[in-house]
């Protein structure tokens, strides 16, 4: 019995050095010069969301995408955000964030009454069934015709790429594709690419 504990005490360190010894970098393509930061994971984290949303955010302002020319602000509707990597990735994380900062720049408004498999917020449709309702003050219900229909959609795909490098490394690009659409002319008047590359060592096993 004792050898038997000794035998799983000396897998369990060699399991701990291993884990100790890979490391993932995040390399920052705008600053290459930069220090990389480290990370525990290959996989997608928060601040890579961070950081492609606002990427997205301050290129679409920048471009003057989603300035209203004649006043006032955009209304834009999320459409589909394919995800094409080997992750199980909750888009709408992302798809928040952008959505949070264009509504606090004050350029646009998203609207929750439309969206590919129907309202986003479905008490916007079940509020306006309370017009059948004689229980209901129908001076405050919502009237027919009074839902805004959306300017812009905002599309897009996440990609992801892998790499083997010299020396047991790896290499995972994630590329963050966004497209904005203007649905009157059906034409995009705005697209961006954000990729986040990670770089991670694995280590030895003896």
């Amino acid at each position: 019995m004792k050898a038997f504990t000794g035998i799983k005490s000396i897998i369990f360190a060699g399991t701990a050095l291993m884990v100790s010894g890979c490391g993932t970098t995040v390399v920052d393509l705008d600053n290459p010069e930069e220090k990389a930061a480290m990370s525990n994971v290959m996989a997608l984290e928060y601040r890579d969301f961070e950081k492609a949303a606002n990427k997205a955010v301050q290129e679409m302002i920048s471009s003057g995408a989603v300035t209203n020319r004649s006043g006032g602000r955009y209304v834009l509707v999320i459409s589909r955000i394919t995800n094409d990597t080997m992750q199980k990735i909750d888009t709408d994380q992302l798809i928040k964030k952008i959505r949070t900062q264009l509504l606090q720049s004050g350029k646009v408004v998203v609207t929750s009454a439309v969206g590919l498999d129907g309202a986003e917020d479905p008490m916007v449709m079940k509020a306006r069934q309370l017009r059948k309702s004689k229980e209901v003050n129908q001076a405050n219900v919502a009237k027919k015709g009074t839902i805004v229909a959306p300017d812009l959609s905002l599309s897009g795909k996440i990609i992801q790429r892998n790499l083997d490098l010299d020396f047991g490394g790896e290499r995972v690009e994630y590329y963050f594709q966004l497209t904005l659409t203007d649905l009157t002319t059906g034409l995009a008047i705005w697209e961006g690419e954000t990729p986040i590359i990670k770089e991670g060592r694995k280590a030895p096993i003896w």
